[in-house]
């Protein structure tokens, strides 16, 4: 965002800010200090629904007008569902289109992506097949997202936190070779002390750095 304006500039350090301190329930920001403009996070599957247990990595693009523009929103976890394209992950909600102001801000857009999760809008299904199970097969439309959140979107930690999990999955895939650990206590225990201690003191290198 080299062309934004300072004031741009200082409200995106702001919204970024409160993200970090107070992010909202079962959303977890990762920072990347290098690009202000880069807004990753980690969406919990909402309780009851196919994505119920999984994590989802989603990223949204600033672009240099924003916040007079949307920003342009993407599922990095391979998900079925019926407003996320299948081969590209875009996202296709009002509040990143027509809906979009000014004020809407981006913890009001993590929220309404997460309860896209919970209501489904299969009137503008850029995800055909899901659109469509969604309305004539629902059971089927069911099975087959809860088949992609285990697949591709079950937790690397329980407990653990965005950074953790995006660190754990770069570097050791999925962990889920249980050969590897000397035992399941010891591992989740270990594992999950561990992300708590790495996620507190990158947050606040980053608080330091806004």
């Amino acid at each position: 965002m080299e062309n934004c304006q300072p004031s741009v500039v200082r409200q995106l350090s702001k919204e970024v800010k409160e993200l970090l301190l107070h992010p909202p329930e079962g959303i977890r920001i990762v920072f990347n200090e290098s690009n202000l403009a880069d807004i990753q996070a980690y969406i919990d599957g909402p309780v009851d629904t196919p994505y119920a247990g999984g994590s989802f990595h989603i990223k949204l693009h600033l672009g240099s007008n924003y916040p007079n523009e949307p920003p342009k929103g993407y599922f990095i976890t391979k998900i079925f569902h019926p407003n996320i394209a299948p081969q590209t992950g875009e996202i296709c909600v009002n509040t990143l289109k027509r809906d979009w102001t000014p004020d809407t801000g981006l913890k009001k857009l993590l929220l309404v992506i997460k309860c896209l999760l919970i209501v489904p809008n299969p009137e503008s299904a850029l995800n055909e097949d899901a659109g469509r199970l969604l309305l004539e097969e629902y059971s089927e439309y069911f099975a087959r997202a809860r088949l992609y959140t285990e697949i591709h979107a079950l937790k690397c930690t329980e407990g653990g936190d965005s950074a953790a999990i995006l660190k754990d999955s770069n570097e050791n895939g999925s962990g889920s070779d249980s050969s590897k650990k000397p035992s399941a206590a010891s591992a989740s225990s270990t594992g999950t002390a561990a992300g708590a201690n790495a996620a507190k003191s990158k947050t606040k290198k980053a608080l330091k750095r806004l």
